[in-house]
């Protein structure tokens, strides 16, 4: 049985990583926050709106307590999941965490290129963002710290560095292609 539970900051290529790494191995894929938008049919940020973040938290805990007892499975968290309630704890106990990590210019950059609609970024460009996103990792980082492994990533911006990404990954965790654990 195989948890491998990815986190980071927003813009850091979970949600990318994570799916060529599934695909790669050969496990279901899981983006934490499509699940809860899946299992609510509401989006996160309606329940945001509708339950403000202490509400939306509980979801998420609740839905990361669920999805994460599945087996055999890749996940991608939220950026703020690993920060509340017993989540980091709880996570390195079901599975192998990642956490890709991503300096302050590179997320930027990452989130500059990203297609996603991210709320919380709105109206923020150039100097301003780049003071918001270094703030919030720096008060994230501590809980991201507490991951089994962790992965610098560089700006994610082909196939390539996709790929050698999760190769990187596959042989952090001494699995092969098709799933199986290697036996030193």
């Amino acid at each position: 049985m195989k948890r491998i539970i990815l986190l980071g900051y927003m813009g850091a290529g979970k949600t990318t990583v994570g799916k060529q790494l599934a695909r790669t191995i050969g496990l279901p894929f899981y983006d934490l926050d499509w699940y809860i938008e899946n299992r609510m049919h509401r989006t996160v940020r309606q329940i945001f709106d509708d339950r403000g973040e202490t509400g939306f938290r509980r979801v998420e805990h609740n839905m990361l307590h669920e999805v994460a007892e599945f087996e055999d499975i890749v996940i991608s968290c939220g950026g703020g999941t690993p920060c509340f309630a017993d989540n980091m704890d709880y996570m390195n106990a079901q599975g192998e965490t990642i956490y890709l990590k991503a300096s302050p210019d590179v997320l930027c950059r990452h989130l500059h290129m990203g297609h996603t609609v991210r709320p919380i970024l709105q109206g923020k460009e150039g100097d301003e963002l780049r003071e918001f996103v270094t703030s919030q990792l720096a008060l994230r980082e501590p809980y991201y710290s507490k991951a089994r492994h962790t992965v610098d990533v560089s700006l994610l911006d082909t196939s390539d560095k996709i790929k050698q990404t999760v190769q990187q990954i596959i042989t952090l965790l001494q699995l092969n292609p098709d799933n199986e654990e290697v036996d030193d």
